[in-house]
Protein backbone atom coordinates (compact mmCIF):
# COMPACT_ATOMS: atom_id res chain seq x y z
CA UNK A 1 0.00 0.00 0.00
CA UNK A 2 1.66 3.48 -0.95
CA UNK A 3 2.47 5.44 1.76
CA UNK A 4 1.84 9.23 2.08
CA UNK A 5 5.34 11.35 3.29
CA UNK A 6 5.71 14.69 4.82
CA UNK A 7 9.41 15.69 4.60
CA UNK A 8 10.11 18.64 6.97
CA UNK A 9 13.52 20.48 5.82
CA UNK A 10 13.76 18.65 1.94
CA UNK A 11 16.67 21.15 0.99
CA UNK A 12 19.29 20.00 3.71
CA UNK A 13 20.87 16.69 3.61
CA UNK A 14 18.58 14.43 5.05
CA UNK A 15 15.77 15.72 3.09
CA UNK A 16 17.26 15.52 -0.16
CA UNK A 17 18.75 11.84 0.74
CA UNK A 18 14.89 10.76 1.57
CA UNK A 19 13.85 11.85 -1.97
CA UNK A 20 16.76 10.10 -3.23
CA UNK A 21 15.30 6.75 -1.58
CA UNK A 22 11.70 7.63 -2.51
CA UNK A 23 12.79 7.51 -6.38
CA UNK A 24 14.31 4.18 -5.89
CA UNK A 25 10.40 2.67 -4.96
CA UNK A 26 8.33 4.42 -7.72
CA UNK A 27 4.64 3.55 -6.46
CA UNK A 28 5.42 3.21 -2.55
CA UNK A 29 5.20 6.21 -1.91
CA UNK A 30 4.06 9.88 -2.40
CA UNK A 31 5.08 12.93 -1.00
CA UNK A 32 2.36 15.28 0.31
CA UNK A 33 4.43 18.02 1.53
CA UNK A 34 7.95 19.54 1.57
CA UNK A 35 8.81 22.41 3.51
CA UNK A 36 12.54 24.65 3.48
CA UNK A 37 13.71 27.55 4.88
CA UNK A 38 15.17 29.89 2.29
CA UNK A 39 16.26 27.48 -0.68
CA UNK A 40 13.15 28.03 -2.82
CA UNK A 41 15.37 27.31 -6.02
CA UNK A 42 15.87 23.61 -5.17
CA UNK A 43 12.38 23.40 -3.70
CA UNK A 44 11.12 24.76 -6.93
CA UNK A 45 12.94 21.91 -8.89
CA UNK A 46 11.27 18.76 -5.86
CA UNK A 47 7.83 20.97 -6.27
CA UNK A 48 7.69 20.06 -9.77
CA UNK A 49 8.87 16.31 -9.77
CA UNK A 50 6.71 15.42 -6.46
CA UNK A 51 3.92 17.49 -6.67
CA UNK A 52 2.78 17.78 -2.97
CA UNK A 53 -0.22 19.07 -1.82
CA UNK A 54 1.47 21.48 0.72
CA UNK A 55 4.26 23.74 0.26
CA UNK A 56 6.15 25.99 3.06
CA UNK A 57 8.91 28.22 2.73
CA UNK A 58 9.57 29.27 6.47
CA UNK A 59 11.51 32.23 5.56
CA UNK A 60 8.38 34.75 4.30
CA UNK A 61 10.89 36.66 2.59
CA UNK A 62 11.92 34.00 0.22
CA UNK A 63 8.66 32.98 -0.28
CA UNK A 64 7.28 36.24 -1.73
CA UNK A 65 8.37 35.54 -5.14
CA UNK A 66 7.66 31.91 -4.74
CA UNK A 67 3.87 31.35 -5.30
CA UNK A 68 4.14 32.06 -8.95
CA UNK A 69 5.88 28.93 -9.72
CA UNK A 70 3.52 27.11 -7.52
CA UNK A 71 1.82 23.75 -9.34
CA UNK A 72 -2.06 23.31 -9.13
CA UNK A 73 -3.42 21.82 -6.71
CA UNK A 74 -0.25 22.65 -4.23
CA UNK A 75 -0.67 25.08 -1.24
CA UNK A 76 1.66 27.40 0.07
CA UNK A 77 2.09 28.41 3.52
CA UNK A 78 5.06 30.37 5.22
CA UNK A 79 6.58 31.34 8.60
CA UNK A 80 6.75 28.84 11.65
CA UNK A 81 2.76 28.96 11.66
CA UNK A 82 3.02 27.80 7.92
CA UNK A 83 5.14 24.79 9.22
CA UNK A 84 2.33 23.81 12.19
CA UNK A 85 -0.63 24.14 10.05
CA UNK A 86 0.90 21.59 7.39
CA UNK A 87 1.48 19.48 9.89
CA UNK A 88 -1.73 19.69 11.32
CA UNK A 89 -3.50 19.23 8.14
CA UNK A 90 -1.41 17.56 5.29
CA UNK A 91 -2.15 13.79 4.40
CA UNK A 92 0.46 11.60 5.36
CA UNK A 93 1.53 8.73 7.40
CA UNK A 94 5.22 8.86 8.20
CA UNK A 95 6.53 12.34 9.01
CA UNK A 96 10.77 12.50 8.31
CA UNK A 97 11.71 15.60 10.87
CA UNK A 98 15.14 16.53 8.76
CA UNK A 99 14.84 20.00 10.19
CA UNK A 100 17.91 20.52 11.84
CA UNK A 101 17.69 22.62 14.88
CA UNK A 102 15.27 23.21 17.68
CA UNK A 103 12.63 24.42 15.57
CA UNK A 104 11.47 21.03 14.21
CA UNK A 105 10.56 20.49 17.61
CA UNK A 106 6.56 21.93 17.50
CA UNK A 107 5.92 20.36 13.57
CA UNK A 108 7.39 16.95 15.10
CA UNK A 109 4.74 17.26 18.42
CA UNK A 110 1.94 17.62 16.11
CA UNK A 111 2.64 14.84 14.14
CA UNK A 112 3.16 12.82 17.10
CA UNK A 113 -0.75 14.04 18.17
CA UNK A 114 -1.85 12.41 14.59
CA UNK A 115 -0.51 8.95 15.98
CA UNK A 116 1.98 9.50 12.89
CA UNK A 117 5.41 7.24 12.52
CA UNK A 118 8.17 9.79 12.81
CA UNK A 119 11.33 8.74 10.78
CA UNK A 120 13.28 11.90 13.68
CA UNK A 121 16.79 12.91 11.92
CA UNK A 122 16.39 16.22 14.07
CA UNK A 123 18.43 15.52 17.47
CA UNK A 124 17.22 18.41 19.33
CA UNK A 125 13.17 17.18 19.44
CA UNK A 126 14.20 14.20 21.99
CA UNK A 127 17.47 16.67 23.44
CA UNK A 128 15.47 19.24 24.88
CA UNK A 129 11.82 17.41 25.51
CA UNK A 130 12.73 13.44 25.69
CA UNK A 131 10.59 13.33 28.45
CA UNK A 132 7.27 14.92 26.88
CA UNK A 133 8.15 13.07 23.78
CA UNK A 134 8.04 9.78 25.03
CA UNK A 135 4.89 10.69 27.01
CA UNK A 136 3.39 12.16 23.85
CA UNK A 137 4.10 8.60 21.77
CA UNK A 138 2.27 6.51 24.34
CA UNK A 139 -0.43 8.51 24.84
CA UNK A 140 -0.97 9.13 21.09
CA UNK A 141 0.18 5.95 20.27
CA UNK A 142 2.44 7.04 17.83
CA UNK A 143 5.81 5.54 16.78
CA UNK A 144 9.45 6.67 16.43
CA UNK A 145 12.19 5.09 13.92
CA UNK A 146 15.57 6.74 14.06
CA UNK A 147 17.33 8.11 10.99
CA UNK A 148 20.57 9.44 12.52
CA UNK A 149 23.04 6.44 11.69
CA UNK A 150 23.98 5.52 15.01
CA UNK A 151 20.67 5.37 16.70
CA UNK A 152 18.79 3.52 13.24
CA UNK A 153 22.10 1.29 13.83
CA UNK A 154 21.13 0.39 17.83
CA UNK A 155 17.41 0.10 16.85
CA UNK A 156 18.09 -2.29 14.10
CA UNK A 157 20.83 -4.41 16.43
CA UNK A 158 17.69 -4.62 18.94
CA UNK A 159 15.23 -6.15 16.92
CA UNK A 160 13.91 -9.37 18.26
CA UNK A 161 16.53 -8.61 21.20
CA UNK A 162 14.98 -7.68 24.99
CA UNK A 163 16.07 -4.20 26.03
CA UNK A 164 16.80 -5.55 29.81
CA UNK A 165 19.27 -8.02 28.32
CA UNK A 166 21.28 -5.11 27.61
CA UNK A 167 24.23 -3.96 29.25
CA UNK A 168 25.30 -0.97 27.44
CA UNK A 169 24.95 1.16 24.43
CA UNK A 170 28.10 1.61 22.13
CA UNK A 171 27.99 4.92 19.50
CA UNK A 172 30.68 5.45 17.39
CA UNK A 173 32.03 8.95 16.50
CA UNK A 174 34.54 9.34 13.80
CA UNK A 175 36.08 11.91 16.18
CA UNK A 176 35.65 14.83 13.20
CA UNK A 177 37.65 16.90 11.37
CA UNK A 178 39.80 17.89 14.45
CA UNK A 179 40.24 14.43 16.16
CA UNK A 180 44.21 14.44 15.46
CA UNK A 181 44.48 18.15 16.00
CA UNK A 182 45.80 19.09 19.65
CA UNK A 183 43.10 21.04 22.18
CA UNK A 184 45.37 24.35 21.80
CA UNK A 185 44.19 24.51 17.91
CA UNK A 186 41.03 25.26 18.72
CA UNK A 187 42.05 29.18 19.02
CA UNK A 188 43.13 29.07 15.46
CA UNK A 189 40.23 26.71 13.88
CA UNK A 190 38.53 28.21 10.77
CA UNK A 191 34.97 27.83 9.44
CA UNK A 192 36.61 26.16 6.91
CA UNK A 193 38.60 23.70 8.55
CA UNK A 194 35.85 22.89 10.86
CA UNK A 195 33.25 22.08 7.85
CA UNK A 196 35.81 19.63 5.87
CA UNK A 197 34.32 16.67 7.50
CA UNK A 198 36.42 13.74 6.86
CA UNK A 199 33.90 11.14 6.20
CA UNK A 200 30.32 12.95 6.05
CA UNK A 201 28.96 14.98 4.07
CA UNK A 202 26.11 17.39 6.13
CA UNK A 203 24.65 20.65 6.85
CA UNK A 204 27.09 23.22 8.10
CA UNK A 205 25.41 22.80 11.78
CA UNK A 206 25.55 18.93 11.98
CA UNK A 207 29.35 19.60 10.71
CA UNK A 208 30.27 22.24 13.55
CA UNK A 209 29.08 19.94 15.95
CA UNK A 210 30.90 16.97 14.71
CA UNK A 211 33.72 18.98 14.91
CA UNK A 212 33.43 19.74 18.47
CA UNK A 213 31.74 16.57 19.53
CA UNK A 214 28.48 17.97 20.16
CA UNK A 215 27.08 15.84 17.64
CA UNK A 216 27.55 13.06 19.58
CA UNK A 217 26.99 14.39 22.85
CA UNK A 218 23.44 15.42 21.37
CA UNK A 219 22.97 11.49 19.80
CA UNK A 220 24.13 10.68 24.20
CA UNK A 221 21.18 12.06 25.53
CA UNK A 222 18.74 10.81 22.32
CA UNK A 223 19.88 7.59 23.12
CA UNK A 224 18.71 7.98 26.34
CA UNK A 225 15.07 8.90 25.40
CA UNK A 226 15.06 6.72 22.28
CA UNK A 227 15.82 3.15 24.36
CA UNK A 228 14.77 4.34 28.05
CA UNK A 229 18.57 3.50 29.13
CA UNK A 230 20.21 5.26 31.75
CA UNK A 231 23.45 7.50 31.52
CA UNK A 232 25.71 4.50 32.74
CA UNK A 233 24.77 2.03 30.33
CA UNK A 234 25.57 4.71 27.17
CA UNK A 235 29.17 4.92 25.87
CA UNK A 236 30.87 6.78 22.88
CA UNK A 237 33.69 4.92 21.34
CA UNK A 238 36.10 6.74 18.47
CA UNK A 239 35.80 5.12 15.34
CA UNK A 240 37.68 7.27 12.50
CA UNK A 241 36.35 4.84 9.59
CA UNK A 242 32.27 5.47 10.46
CA UNK A 243 31.94 1.99 9.08
CA UNK A 244 30.36 0.35 12.64
CA UNK A 245 27.40 3.25 13.13
CA UNK A 246 27.29 1.86 16.77
CA UNK A 247 26.93 -1.65 18.76
CA UNK A 248 24.74 -2.98 21.10
CA UNK A 249 26.89 -5.37 24.58
CA UNK A 250 24.48 -7.81 25.86
CA UNK A 251 24.85 -9.06 29.45
CA UNK A 252 26.29 -11.96 27.83
CA UNK A 253 28.90 -10.26 26.83
CA UNK A 254 28.20 -10.65 22.83
CA UNK A 255 28.14 -7.41 21.10
CA UNK A 256 25.73 -6.88 17.64
CA UNK A 257 26.85 -3.88 15.34
CA UNK A 258 25.58 -2.40 12.66
CA UNK A 259 27.58 -1.87 9.61
CA UNK A 260 27.79 0.03 6.64
CA UNK A 261 29.10 2.88 4.11
CA UNK A 262 28.55 6.37 5.78
CA UNK A 263 25.64 7.22 3.62
CA UNK A 264 22.54 8.65 4.77
CA UNK A 265 19.85 6.71 2.20
CA UNK A 266 20.13 3.41 4.57
CA UNK A 267 19.20 4.52 7.21
CA UNK A 268 16.48 6.67 5.81
CA UNK A 269 15.17 3.78 3.57
CA UNK A 270 15.22 1.65 7.12
CA UNK A 271 13.03 4.51 8.90
CA UNK A 272 10.71 4.55 5.41
CA UNK A 273 9.86 0.34 5.10
CA UNK A 274 10.47 -0.90 8.87
CA UNK A 275 10.25 -3.96 9.38
CA UNK A 276 10.79 -4.53 5.53
CA UNK A 277 13.89 -4.50 4.07
CA UNK A 278 14.04 -3.67 0.24
CA UNK A 279 16.46 -3.90 -2.29
CA UNK A 280 18.30 -0.97 -3.88
CA UNK A 281 21.36 -0.14 -6.50
CA UNK A 282 23.07 1.82 -3.52
CA UNK A 283 26.77 1.25 -3.44
CA UNK A 284 27.81 -1.90 -1.48
CA UNK A 285 30.28 -2.07 1.19
CA UNK A 286 33.60 -3.49 0.34
CA UNK A 287 35.46 -4.82 3.47
CA UNK A 288 38.75 -5.79 2.01
CA UNK A 289 39.11 -2.37 0.44
CA UNK A 290 38.17 -1.05 4.63
CA UNK A 291 40.90 -2.82 5.30
CA UNK A 292 40.65 -2.15 8.76
CA UNK A 293 39.05 -0.88 11.32
CA UNK A 294 39.93 1.51 14.84
CA UNK A 295 38.37 2.04 17.81
CA UNK A 296 40.02 4.21 20.91
CA UNK A 297 38.37 6.26 23.95
CA UNK A 298 37.28 9.53 23.12
CA UNK A 299 39.38 12.70 24.65
CA UNK A 300 36.96 14.00 26.88
CA UNK A 301 39.25 17.29 28.32
CA UNK A 302 39.44 18.20 24.94
CA UNK A 303 36.41 17.90 23.58
CA UNK A 304 34.59 19.77 26.04
CA UNK A 305 31.25 19.79 24.64
CA UNK A 306 31.03 16.07 25.02
CA UNK A 307 31.70 15.78 28.72
CA UNK A 308 29.20 18.82 29.01
CA UNK A 309 26.11 16.56 27.16
CA UNK A 310 27.06 13.74 29.32
CA UNK A 311 26.92 16.46 32.36
CA UNK A 312 23.24 17.46 31.40
CA UNK A 313 22.18 14.30 30.93
CA UNK A 314 22.81 13.49 34.42
CA UNK A 315 21.62 16.38 35.93
CA UNK A 316 18.16 16.10 33.83
CA UNK A 317 15.42 18.58 33.93
CA UNK A 318 15.58 21.73 31.42
CA UNK A 319 19.63 21.14 31.41
CA UNK A 320 19.77 19.68 27.86
CA UNK A 321 17.22 22.06 26.44
CA UNK A 322 19.69 24.71 27.75
CA UNK A 323 22.55 23.10 26.19
CA UNK A 324 21.03 22.51 22.71
CA UNK A 325 19.84 26.22 22.99
CA UNK A 326 22.97 27.63 23.72
CA UNK A 327 24.68 26.04 21.49
CA UNK A 328 22.83 26.42 18.50
CA UNK A 329 23.41 30.23 18.96
CA UNK A 330 27.15 29.90 19.58
CA UNK A 331 27.75 27.39 16.27
CA UNK A 332 25.64 30.03 14.35
CA UNK A 333 28.19 33.36 16.04
CA UNK A 334 31.10 30.55 14.81
CA UNK A 335 29.69 30.19 11.31
CA UNK A 336 29.26 33.93 11.18
CA UNK A 337 33.38 34.54 12.32
CA UNK A 338 31.70 36.41 15.78
CA UNK A 339 33.57 34.31 17.95
CA UNK A 340 36.43 31.72 17.94
CA UNK A 341 36.30 27.81 17.39
CA UNK A 342 37.19 27.61 21.16
CA UNK A 343 34.68 29.92 22.74
CA UNK A 344 31.82 27.57 21.84
CA UNK A 345 31.78 25.22 25.18
CA UNK A 346 32.75 28.86 26.82
CA UNK A 347 29.41 29.98 25.56
CA UNK A 348 27.64 26.78 26.82
CA UNK A 349 28.63 26.39 30.09
CA UNK A 350 28.13 30.21 30.93
CA UNK A 351 24.46 29.55 29.90
CA UNK A 352 24.30 26.31 32.00
CA UNK A 353 25.45 28.43 35.02
CA UNK A 354 22.97 31.35 34.17
CA UNK A 355 19.64 29.80 33.36
CA UNK A 356 17.70 27.98 35.73
CA UNK A 357 17.31 24.24 35.63
CA UNK A 358 13.44 22.89 35.90
CA UNK A 359 12.85 19.49 36.78
CA UNK A 360 10.08 17.05 35.17
CA UNK A 361 9.41 20.44 32.44
CA UNK A 362 5.95 20.82 30.73
CA UNK A 363 6.13 22.40 27.28
CA UNK A 364 5.25 25.30 27.86
CA UNK A 365 8.35 25.15 30.50
CA UNK A 366 10.85 24.15 27.72
CA UNK A 367 9.73 26.83 25.37
CA UNK A 368 10.29 29.54 27.61
CA UNK A 369 13.67 28.16 29.02
CA UNK A 370 14.76 27.72 25.14
CA UNK A 371 14.01 31.33 24.66
CA UNK A 372 15.55 32.31 27.89
CA UNK A 373 19.08 30.42 26.78
CA UNK A 374 19.11 32.01 23.29
CA UNK A 375 18.32 35.65 24.71
CA UNK A 376 21.42 35.04 27.28
CA UNK A 377 23.63 33.27 25.10
CA UNK A 378 23.76 36.01 22.03
CA UNK A 379 25.02 38.87 24.29
CA UNK A 380 28.51 36.44 24.64
CA UNK A 381 31.09 36.56 22.75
Amino acid sequence: MMKNVFILGSSGSIGVNTLNVIRQFPGMFRVTALTVNTNTELLLQQVNEFKPEFVVIKDEAAAKSFSNNLPENSRLLTGEKGLLTAAIEADYDIFVGALVGYAGLAPTIEAIKRSKRIALANKETLVAAGEVINRLCKDYKSEIIPVDSEHSAIFQCLVGEKIDEVEKLIITASGGPFLNKEKSFFEKATVDEALNHPNWNMGNKITIDSATMMNKGLEVIEARWLFGLPIDKIDVVIHPQSIIHSMVQFRDGSIKAQMGLPDMKLPIQYALTYPDRLGNDFERTDMPKIGKLDFFEPDYEKFECLKLAFDVLEAGGTAPCILNAANEIAVEKFLNKDIKFSRIPVIIEKALNKIGNHQSPDLDTIFDCDTATREFARTIN
